[in-house]
């Protein structure tokens, strides 16, 4: 019954249930001579995302370690506000807040309109396509790409390197190659950037970092990584497994195709049903916490079943009840507390527009083939299809 093994890949739920029944935490391995304690329901989870005792700066704990990886591709990777506490996470928070606005996500509509618009175009005269790999991966990495302003030309090979590391974070190998030329090649996009700014987020990051907020180029080139990653995978899931769910649910889709004014709801009903985060990145435990009589012991790697804590009938009724119209709905999907996604209204407003788009243009929209037989990704970390092909005619 491990929530990462295969039997959990295609669907996780009635093991996270038992879970949650069990205990409030339990310790499952994660590979040799090393385990992590898991987090499964609601409170709990909305507690340990914003408890101080569970530090996120935990570069040297075995988890990070373990795969191998030199200690100078690791700081470069890891030096961003995901892998941080306070004071030094406020800092690096405020950073990316002072040039990420809610302004500069508002500005962005018209190019995620017009982006969705182009690759919907593309479907033109076409019965089958893949709608992971031609709508929901292209969509949100071409929007993060132009916010950042990374050359078009490179936007396959960071597709390629993004889902190489994710799939196998902490092996060498495979990851460890993508992870090196993705830090190459951001190490020489900033100095690009700095040597010929322009007016996207990475020459706001550089300059705003040059004039005295000090950051390290390893905190800089960890900012690009989290935002080049978080800013796209997540949001590739949401568009896939809100797909996948109203393919599975042909008289909700014909319901919210009839009434667009309801895909607010539905998108995060999408978001709790089937979150695009399964787990959050680790914690560690600066001292014993207790989860409803269960302790974990100080120095313990702490994770955070998002996916289980948004099934939990404590805090859903009816969870596990595909509802686009639920109201209230309090998902942990984004997180909660001072890590909250800071991408949250980005992935919302690509998901409006790519669902809207979608919808509109294909009113007999189906599945390609039986949706049990489709592929989900392996792994702790994320929630997704590798591929969902799908009629649209």
């Amino acid at each position: 019954m491990h929530p990462f093994g295969p039997e959990a890949t295609s669907d996780p739920h009635p093991i996270h249930a038992r879970l949650r029944e069990d205990s409030p935490a339990h310790e499952i391995p994660l590979g040799p001579n090393l385990n992590a304690w898991l987090i499964t329901r609601y409170d709990d989870a909305r507690r340990a995302l914003n408890d101080p005792r569970l530090s996120k700066s935990v570069k040297d704990a075995p988890v990070r370690t373990s795969g191998g990886w030199p200690d100078e591709l690791r700081r470069a990777m890891d030096s961003h506000m995901l892998s941080a506490d306070p004071p030094n996470h406020t800092r690096l928070r405020k950073l990316v807040s002072s040039v990420f606005t809610a302004r500069r996500i508002a500005d962005l509509r018209p190019d995620v309109q017009r982006i969705s618009d182009e690759l919907l175009d593309g479907f033109a005269g076409r019965d089958e396509v893949d709608l992971i790999g031609e709508y929901a991966f292209p969509l949100p990495l071409q929007v993060i790409c132009e916010l950042l302003g990374v050359p078009i030309d490179d936007r396959d090979s960071f597709r390629t390197w993004s889902n190489t590391i994710i799939a196998s974070a902490l092996a060498q190998g495979d990851a460890l190659a993508a992870a090196t030329s993705m830090n190459d090649y951001v190490r020489e996009l900033i100095a690009r950037k700095r040597a010929e700014p322009d007016h996207a987020l990475l020459s706001g990051l550089i300059s705003a970092a040059d004039e005295g907020d000090r950051l390290s180029e390893d905190e800089l080139t960890s900012l690009v990584f989290l935002l080049l990653l978080a800013g796209h995978e997540t949001t590739v899931n949401l568009i896939g497994n809100g797909v996948y769910l109203l393919l599975s649910h042909p008289d909700r889709m014909a319901h919210l195709r009839a009434n667009p004014e309801q895909l607010s709801p539905a998108i995060e009903e999408f978001l709790r049903y089937e979150s695009p985060v399964k787990t959050s990145t680790i914690r560690m435990a600066t001292e014993p916490v207790e989860f409803d009589g269960v302790t974990v012991p100080a120095g313990a790697v702490v994770m955070i079943s998002l996916l289980s804590a948004n099934h939990d009938p404590a805090a859903f009724a009816d969870p596990e009840r595909f509802d686009p119209a639920r109201t209230d709905n309090q998902h942990l999907a984004f997180g909660h507390g001072i890590h909250y996604c800071l991408g949250a209204p980005l992935a919302r407003l690509e998901g409006q527009i790519a669902f809207t788009g979608l919808l509109e243009r294909f009113p007999k929209l189906r599945a390609a083939q039986p949706l049990d037989e489709l592929a989900w990704r392996p792994g702790a970390l994320l929630r997704g299809l590798d591929r969902l092909p799908v009629m649209l005619h």
